[in-house]
């Protein structure tokens, strides 16, 4: 599947050569602070209150320096001992890659942690959001992420999940607990929830607050081809993900963890392209899922072999009472900034849902696009919904 070309612009942070800011002119309240997300003892990239972002790099024999943002570059200025400083314009709260280019080499800050996102190890920044506390680092119990190899037959390759197990996982032997299996989105991996995403951190403060049920939390890669496709056709051309967490995954899980291994202690979720993943796999295997969340889906993304959920799902269950008994929440969220296709599709994908009178519950995340802070809010409201008593 082809992108169009604003979801192509969002998820790929494309920048347009003609927008280009000089530093100089962009302004700002000098009250900057270094960010959340630098490396340990790094002064930049730092962020001011109005959500500005200041970098500083060495490079003393470049000839031209940029700070690429949020689709606009920003020409940084530098000073005699080869230092370039600049800064951007306001920029929406929530997590944000960036890179900074030097002579028309893209690369990454070297002041700040690195994340993979857009297809690439590289730069980020926080910008504080109002309601940060929902998933901040707080003095309350804490869960465990763990990293999980596993030799995939299917892909005859090695693959990577981490797995979260919530507080007192390892002291309660007797305890088994409902499983959420959460996927990232296109150009992201495995690491995402963990690391943008603060889904530990999500949980962890969601049951301090007695908000949530205990649960462990699968996340997976989604890239998943069958080897054959490199050595045929030079191309990885099938997407078998859904086969190889149904067959592989989840029966590796329950056989590792103390889960308690039925479809109504199952839920699956993802965001973007995982969100069109998750609701093809919990729909062609409501014998192993009870839950669906999906968040910002329903574009097409490429090498995925996705069609159009509300296609997918259009006339594909004639009882939707027994379909509304078997599936406990079906939950969708997005942002209300959210660039096209995703509001337009999202919406005729809801249409679809009222046409076949599917239940669902429908979440906006107030300001915020295609982007982690969506996304964390839309786990924060999605996981108050499960493994509930009816």
């Amino acid at each position: 599947m082809k992108y169009s070309f604003w979801s192509l612009l969002t998820l790929l942070f494309i920048s347009f050569e003609g927008l280009v800011v000089q530093a100089q002119d962009v302004g700002g309240i000098e009250d900057f602070k270094p960010s959340s997300v630098n490396q340990p003892g790094k002064q930049y990239p730092q962020v001011n209150s109005e959500g500005r972002v200041r970098v500083q790099v060495s490079a003393a024999d470049a000839k031209m320096v940029q700070l690429d943002i949020g689709g606009v570059k920003y020409n940084l200025e530098k000073d005699r001992e080869g230092i370039w400083t600049g800064e951007s314009a306001p920029q929406d709260e929530g997590f944000h890659y960036y890179q900074l280019n030097i002579d028309g080499a893209s690369v990454p800050d070297p002041g700040t942690k690195y994340y993979y996102g857009a297809g690439r190890w590289g730069s980020a920044i926080e910008i504080p959001a109002v309601d940060r506390e929902f998933y901040a680092l707080k003095d309350v119990p804490h869960g465990l992420v763990s990293q999980v190899q596993y030799y995939s037959k299917i892909t005859e390759a090695w693959r990577r999940c981490f797995v979260y197990t919530p507080p007192g996982y390892e002291k309660d032997t007797q305890n088994r607990y409902p499983v959420l299996y959460l996927q990232h989105g296109s150009f992201e991996d495995e690491t995402g929830w963990s690391s943008q995403g603060k889904a530990h951190l999500i949980v962890d403060n969601l049951i301090a607050g007695n908000k949530v049920k205990d649960m462990i939390i699968v996340m997976d890669n989604g890239y998943a081809f069958r080897s054959q496709d490199n050595e045929t056709t030079g191309k990885r051309s099938q997407m078998i993900f859904e086969e190889v967490l149904v067959n592989e995954v989840v029966p590796m899980i329950d056989g590792r963890f103390r889960t308690i291994a039925d479809r109504k202690a199952r839920a699956i979720a993802g965001l973007s392209m995982g969100a069109n993943q998750t609701v093809r796999i919990i729909m062609n295997h409501l014998d192993k899922f009870a839950y669906y969340g999906g968040f910002s889906g329903t574009a097409n993304y490429p090498n995925s072999n996705e069609i159009d959920p509300a296609k997918f799902l259009d006339g594909k269950f004639n009882d939707a009472d027994a379909l509304n008994k078997q599936l406990k929440v079906f939950w969708l969220g997005l942002g209300t900034t959210e660039p096209a296709p995703f509001p337009g599709s999202v919406g005729a994908f809801c249409k679809m849902l009222d046409r076949q009178k599917i239940k669902y519950i429908y979440y906006e995340s107030e300001g915020t696009a295609h982007e982690w802070l969506t996304w964390r809010r839309c786990l924060y409201k999605y996981a108050q919904h499960l493994f509930q008593e009816d």
